[in-house]
């Protein structure tokens, strides 16, 4: 049998100066932005037709582009008046690429199937972002839904195609950041106290079937031979004693005449 070692004792937080690097951060804003996609007499995806699905179902959703989801177009420097300062600040174009996911669910027995749109969309924001910061743009939300779908049936030369309006709603987090290498007076970091696992659980008894076993003193008229009493059926209803009511002599009236 072998012994695990226990561990070494903590030791005791140590203060030093570090050199770490990091991104500083330039400027930072959150907002938020709406725009609708319009499709227009864009080709069904191969094997389905108009028929095999609902446009009532047709669902979407949007992601960034893998690749170049972000894109720096333009940055232009432009004096502002902050607070009755004179500052000179960055408007900066960005072009945001998206790839908008559309979900058929059919009754071929295809099950789901998706067609991808790609898209872009440029919008300009006014950020401290001096020459050297890069632009940091991060999605807190990022959905869309159908806002209106309409299929047109083909003929023999030209496949099923639909129309489609698109609503996507995104709230962004946009920063102008540059790499940067920091002295720093901290801690070093140390490991936390580990949690208990807690006790073993106490035993717990399964839950008994009273309406089958055991039957009590009250239930007794139910006990019946094990090869009749059908356990899949309520036990039967007991039946009721038959009253028998005496009914009064006829009497006839001519004798009572003749008796008086």
């Amino acid at each position: 049998m072998s012994y695990r070692k226990n561990c070494p004792p903590q030791p005791q937080p140590v203060q030093d100066i570090l050199c770490i690097n990091t991104e500083k951060v330039y400027d930072w804003i959150v907002n938020e932005a709406n725009f609708d996609l319009n499709i227009t007499n864009e080709d069904l995806p191969n094997g389905i037709t108009c028929d095999d699905f609902d446009s009532e179902d047709v669902t979407c959703t949007v992601i960034p582009a893998e690749v170049d989801p972000i894109e720096v177009i333009n940055v232009e420097d432009r004096e502002f008046v902050i607070d009755g300062t004179e500052v000179e600040l960055q408007i900066v174009t960005i072009r945001k690429n998206f790839v908008v996911i559309i979900n058929f669910p059919t009754d071929n027995g295809n099950g789901d199937v998706e067609l991808e749109l790609e898209f872009s969309r440029s919008e300009q924001v006014v950020l401290c972002a001096p020459e050297g910061t890069e632009i940091d743009v991060t999605y807190a939300e990022l959905d869309c839904f159908i806002v209106s779908f309409d299929c047109e049936l083909g003929d023999t030369d030209e496949d099923d195609t639909f129309d489609a309006l698109v609503s996507v709603r995104l709230c962004q987090s946009i920063q102008s950041v540059y790499p940067v290498t920091l002295e720093v007076e901290a801690d070093y970091c140390l490991p936390r106290e580990p949690l208990a696992v807690g006790p073993c659980p106490t035993p717990v008894r399964p839950e008994q079937c009273p309406v089958l076993f055991p039957v009590g003193s009250n239930r007794s008229q139910y006990r019946t031979d094990a090869g009749v009493y059908n356990y899949t059926a309520a036990p039967p209803e007991p039946e009721e004693p038959q009253l028998e009511v005496e009914q009064p002599e006829e009497v006839d009236d001519n004798q009572n005449e003749q008796s008086e």
